[in-house]
């Protein structure tokens, strides 16, 4: 019998973090990930799905919906990433399978994805070396699709010191990395 220990995307068994003057960086592994897609003529049906699960509209384009437990943001036209906490939602794609029917194309999402959280005075600064998005006029609730050395990201404006960028699990090590440069550089 294997005697497996699950491990952060970073390697360690415990998620890591980094402080660098006000700004903290840490890996967060509490969420459960599945993708959203709706099937061609279930466009509205599958909205109102997540809609009702939101409790709110489905996010827009460049919108990033928190609720309790669930969040939701816009990745393409009838497109979204639902997160919801892993402790509770380990099984999140099979919920929402059920949930959404034939409305949606559901895809487990949980270990293809890095979150790293950001917070403190100086975000802004730090993203501005890193990625070519503007941060200064992105609100609180807003989503954008980005590049970061090359790896393609999502960042997540959850507060305004506080952002949640979302990356390749594979390339963790190395978007940690381009993060912590970043934040050496302008902190």
């Amino acid at each position: 019998m294997h005697d497996l220990a699950p491990l952060c995307a970073l390697g360690g068994a415990e998620p890591h973090t980094d402080q660098v003057a006000g700004v903290t960086l840490t890996e967060n592994p509490g969420h459960g990930l599945a993708s959203v897609a709706a099937r061609l003529g279930q466009e509205t049906a599958c909205a109102d799905h997540l809609g009702t699960l939101l409790g709110s509209d489905a996010p827009g384009v460049g919108a990033w919906v928190r609720s309790d437990p669930m969040s939701a943001f816009w990745m393409g036209p009838d497109q979204w990433m639902v997160s919801a906490p892993f402790a509770t939602h380990e099984d999140l794609a099979a919920q929402l399978i059920q949930r959404f029917g034939t409305s949606a194309s559901i895809t487990e999402q949980t270990d293809a994805w890095v979150w790293f959280d950001m917070q403190g005075d100086g975000v802004e600064q730090v993203m501005q070396l890193c990625a070519n998005i503007d941060i200064e006029k992105m609100p609180v609730g807003a989503a954008a699709r980005s590049v970061i050395h090359y790896m393609g990201v999502y960042v997540l404006r959850s507060a305004p010191d506080a952002l949640s960028i979302l990356g390749g699990r594979s390339s963790a090590g190395s978007l940690h990395h381009a993060l912590l440069t970043a934040m050496k550089s302008a902190l």
